[in-house]
């Protein structure tokens, strides 16, 4: 199973990432590409209405601005796409790109992550294959494991 994690701009790579490196630490394939929603309509088309026939599991789509992706691609596919709000030199402040992904309408369900939150978008794609991946899910358990022990290691550090 795979994750793909697509953008509307190279420039949303440096947040893009984090989903990646996640990804990676739990073993998940990735497809990385861009696919602007404004710029590319034809490829945005193709890639919604085949990602499924590649073996894609998840849709990760980052996008700032007006952030139509996400909801573009969630429009078309059947699988699960996860919206990840990029704050970008055009948006206003990360808000438009938060609403325009978040306020979807009825039957075209986008899960959104705060505003360039990539790593838990990550996260999320990792737990929706783990449900039905055994391996997948024991990496997870062993993940919110470690950031619980990483808390208690700051509490001590404070006594």
């Amino acid at each position: 199973m795979k994750v793909a994690v697509i953008m509307g701009s190279i420039s949303d790579m440096p947040v893009m990432q984090d989903a990646i490196n996640i990804l990676k630490e739990f073993g998940i394939e990735t497809e990385v590409d861009i696919v602007s929603a404004h710029r590319t309509p034809e490829k945005l088309f193709d890639f919604s209405n085949n990602a499924h026939k590649r073996g894609i599991a998840v849709i990760i789509a980052g996008a700032g601005g007006a952030a139509h992706l996400p909801g573009m691609v969630a429009s078309m596919s059947p699988l699960p796409v996860i919206g990840v709000p990029v704050k970008s030199s055009n948006s206003i402040d990360g808000w438009d790109s938060v609403l325009s992904i978040l306020q979807m309408p009825g039957g075209v369900p986008v899960a959104t992550v705060a505003l360039n939150g990539a790593k838990n978008a990550g996260i999320l794609a990792a737990q929706i294959i783990g449900s039905a991946n055994a391996e997948v899910l024991n990496k997870i358990v062993a993940y919110k494991e470690s950031l619980k022990e990483a808390v208690i290691k700051a509490s001590e550090s404070l006594k």
